[in-house]
């Protein structure tokens, strides 16, 4: 099939189907992903994974996160900042010995066990800052700390994957591994000083220059352009290169510029990105060789996924006396592991620590935490009187 006709599904199909999921009561980032999995080789196989889709669903996921930057208010990241550390810290920590368990109950090697619980550790916020924007709760206390949670989490997940393939003697792609691990904290801190600095003192002058021109088209161009290349600089230090976008839109959440920027990005965000993102989440699924007892271990493997996110990330979330339903949304909000977990797969595949048929049952991992997390956090933030235009407290 052509690009230009798979374009034309991939952008009717997203919209259908958030509009029906809407009106069945769902939210329509559901509906939305769905679109993947109906289209692609699982069900119909109109459609199939490629350079092309994902390169443009890179970007979308790039535009996504930089919305949810600039809706955040940088004060609230302050306010939330220890709420935040217990969150990611604990996130970290009971997945990984979650999986590694289980792994090592079911029988894999020492080596592939011990992975299994780096691949549980990570996770991608795009879909749950999605689902917050659309039930209201970008800006509430769970919000924001499900957002500055999920870099902590990077760093932290990053962190750990470097320590597990030194200490197995192997080398994963995309620069992880190979470097020793001073070198690779000092890059990543070295990105998030030059960022903030950038971010903060040069990047509002050049765009409130830009902002004076006749027409608004460069300021849209400059702001996308910024984005990319925030979430460039991210990947190579080691980071993901949501955390640079999501970054950088914070950065620019501070200046007068704020809502134009957002006004403008989101059009071309949600037009046409977007869209490409949630088609390409599904794309990857297949059934071969799901079958027996490797089903069972795939649906345990889910299930703990599901599980260790939720009561470790909710644990760090009462700890910094949440209350119980806002502790539970923290933690369903951390629970996907999106193309994060997939990418963390590929570097295991790659580095012979994964064998092929876990990378699939990771595939569903992925998958499977992803389609959860709509339904589950509208469960839980149910929208009540009042709810979605309250101020947000100071933390304790």
């Amino acid at each position: 099939m052509s690009f230009l006709l798979e374009t034309c599904i991939i952008l009717l199909a997203v919209l259908v189907a958030g509009r029906l999921s809407q009106r069945l009561g769902q939210p329509a980032v559901l509906g939305q992903l769905l679109v993947g999995v109906l289209f692609g080789p699982a069900v119909l196989g109109w459609l199939h994974p490629g350079p092309l889709i994902s390169e443009v669903a890179e970007i979308g996921v790039v535009l996504l996160m930089f919305i949810a930057g600039l809706e955040t208010q940088f004060e609230d990241i302050k306010r939330n900042a220890l709420a935040a550390t217990l969150v990611a810290v604990l996130g970290v920590a009971l997945p990984f010995v979650g999986g590694w368990l289980l792994s090592s109950g079911w029988g894999f090697d020492s080596p592939t066990a011990i992975f299994t619980g780096v691949l549980l550790v990570a996770t991608s916020v795009s879909i749950s800052a999605q689902t917050l924007k659309e039930l209201g709760y970008l800006r509430s206390r769970p919000g924001v700390t499900i957002l500055a949670a999920a870099v902590l989490d990077d760093v932290l997940g990053i962190i750990v994957l470097s320590v597990v393939l030194g200490s197995l003697g192997a080398s994963g792609g995309g620069g992880h591994g190979a470097e020793p691990l001073p070198l690779l904290l000092g890059k990543m801190a070295g990105f998030f000083a030059v960022a903030i600095v950038v971010g903060y003192t040069l990047l509002p002058a050049v765009m409130r220059r830009v902002a004076r021109m006749e027409s608004g088209l460069p300021l849209l161009t400059v702001a996308i352009s910024v984005a990319l290349a925030f979430a460039w600089a991210a990947e190579f230090t080691g980071l993901a290169g949501i955390i640079g976008s999501y970054l950088v839109g914070l950065m620019l959440s501070l200046t007068e510029l704020r809502e134009k920027i957002m006004h403008e990005v989101e059009h071309i965000a949600y037009a046409f990105f977007v869209p490409f993102f949630f088609a390409n989440v599904g794309l990857s699924a297949t059934f071969a060789g799901m079958a027996g007892s490797f089903l069972v271990f795939v649906i345990v493997l889910v299930l703990v996924a599901v599980a260790t996110k939720i009561v470790g990330c909710g644990a760090g979330a009462l700890l910094a006396r949440f209350p119980l339903r806002e502790a539970t949304g923290v933690g369903v909000g951390m629970m996907a592991r999106g193309e994060v977990g997939l990418i963390v797969a590929t570097i295991g595949l790659d580095a012979g620590l994964l064998p092929p048929e876990l990378y699939t049952g990771m595939v569903f991992v992925s998958l499977g935490t992803t389609l959860l997390t709509p339904p589950l956090l509208k469960m839980v933030f149910r929208a009540r009187p009042g709810d979605q235009e309250q101020a947000l407290p100071a933390s304790e």
